[in-house]
């Protein structure tokens, strides 16, 4: 018995050592790269309008034809519809913006989907664009629907996002997660790390992938040395991932468009089929594309994206 309970307590003390040592390595480790965290305006020297109480960093495409606003998801900056765009630009104007919490946009909260509508529709207000066509990508596609059903996009669409709720992780993960320094120590990672992006990145092109350099990874990752990315990070797991129930969708959408990658192992397409017969949409299927299908094919999704917004 004397002998269990040692091996008892020993375990307990080797347990708890380990949290210590990895609480206190986590510590060292975000003072010793503090510095590399910077403002928004000293990582991106493009565009920035004041869009719902948020500084939004934003790109934009062409000078004449109806007007279309393209949202990414979850991490994703503007560049990823830099070609979609272009396309698109022959015979629209076309913007694309980076929600709060990612790419080059000023972190401010709270990172809900209502406070991603109202930057969305302060962008739309703020840049004269009247009832554009709303493009959401992924987490981007829940935008979409709740900036549409605001009565702000004259339709929408739909990439790659199903557009339903998720629900967080437990409240104890959330309350560990917030009172330990172990989410900014990762993030400081990725931005140093080139393996878990890499394979976050081939996961979401499928096989029909480009060679994924140091320099792609650098793209993706670069906006996480934005000042208080891992708070806005942590304040997304109290939501889980944003969207709507299956009657909310049903509940109506101006006119939409649903685009799905062939290959999507993110978000199956069979999701996808399912959110286009909720909201009466048209369904688009892009061969030989993943998850980021605007990446893998952006000839085919841009030609989508002008037939919904021309129709």
């Amino acid at each position: 018995m004397r002998l269990a309970l040692k091996l008892i307590g020993w375990s307990v003390g080797m347990v708890l050592g380990v949290i210590v040592f990895l609480f206190a390595a986590s510590w060292i480790f975000n003072e010793a790269t503090s510095w590399r965290s910077k403002p928004v305006t000293e990582l991106w020297s493009g565009s920035f309008v004041e869009s719902g109480g948020v500084k939004t960093a934003y790109q934009s495409w062409g000078t004449h034809g109806t007007p279309i606003v393209l949202v990414g998801g979850f991490l994703e900056p503007t560049w990823v519809w830099e070609k979609t765009a272009e396309s698109l630009a022959k015979d629209h104007r076309v913007y694309a913006l980076d929600l709060d919490g990612f790419g080059y946009t000023e972190r401010t909260g709270p990172w809900t989907l209502a406070s991603w509508g109202d930057q969305v529709q302060g962008f739309i207000q703020a840049l004269h664009l009247g009832n554009p066509t709303v493009v959401g990508h992924s987490l981007g596609a829940a935008v979409a629907v709740e900036v549409g059903q605001r009565g702000v996009a004259s339709r929408i669409v739909l990439v790659d996002g199903d557009a339903l709720k998720v629900g967080g992780p437990p409240s104890f993960v959330r309350t560990v997660l917030t009172h330990t320094p172990f989410v900014t120590s990762l993030v400081e990672l990725a931005t140093l790390w080139d393996y878990p992006a890499r394979n976050i990145l081939k996961n979401a092109y499928g096989p029909y992938r480009p060679p994924i350099t140091h320099e792609m990874i650098d793209a993706w990752t670069r906006p996480l040395l934005a000042d208080n990315t891992a708070k806005a990070l942590l304040g997304m797991t109290k939501h889980g991932i944003a969207g709507f129930s299956r009657a909310e969708l049903q509940a109506g959408t101006p006119p939409a468009t649903v685009i799905w990658g062939e290959l999507d192992t993110v978000d199956p397409i069979d999701h996808g089929r399912q959110t286009a017969n909720d909201i009466h949409a048209r369904f688009v299927v892009i061969p030989k594309a993943g998850h980021v299908s605007m990446l893998n094919n952006p000839a085919a999704v841009a030609r989508a994206i002008s037939t919904a917004a021309s129709s």
